[in-house]
């Protein structure tokens, strides 16, 4: 059994492959800062993988312990509704497995401030 945490990046999709590259670059910035760690994008929709598949991913490396990290901008419908059934639905096929829910990025104060300095830069020194 692994000890350490896998970390999901839960994040909406697109049929754009390209739209996620963003989301792929946090991805490889964790891995980066957490060498060995399992950190793995899952997607809403269209994008593979799902999150069953993701979470299932874990698994199969011994984690039993999952961080799900929803890269949303903000809190709507598909992180009120879709991603709790989600969650659910993994609970409930894994009971044996820990599944934390954290904020979504863009409702925390950091990330906030990270978007209102950029603007910012790109105000007052030019895109």
């Amino acid at each position: 059994m692994n000890t350490t945490p896998a970390v999901i990046l839960f994040a909406h999709g697109a049929r754009d492959p390209q739209w996620a590259e963003p989301v792929l670059a946090v991805a490889q910035q964790l891995r980066q800062s957490l060498p060995g760690a399992f950190v793995q994008p899952a997607f809403l929709e269209f994008l593979p993988p799902g999150l069953p598949e993701a979470v299932e991913v874990a698994l199969a490396r011994g984690h039993r312990r999952v961080v799900l990290v929803p890269v949303f901008i903000a809190v709507g419908g598909h992180l009120r509704e879709d991603l709790p059934r989600l969650v659910d639905s993994v609970r409930a096929a894994h009971p044996d497995v820990s599944i934390e829910v954290l904020p979504a990025l863009g409702a925390t104060e950091s990330v906030r401030r990270a978007m209102a300095d950029t603007v910012l830069e790109w105000v007052v020194g030019g895109v």
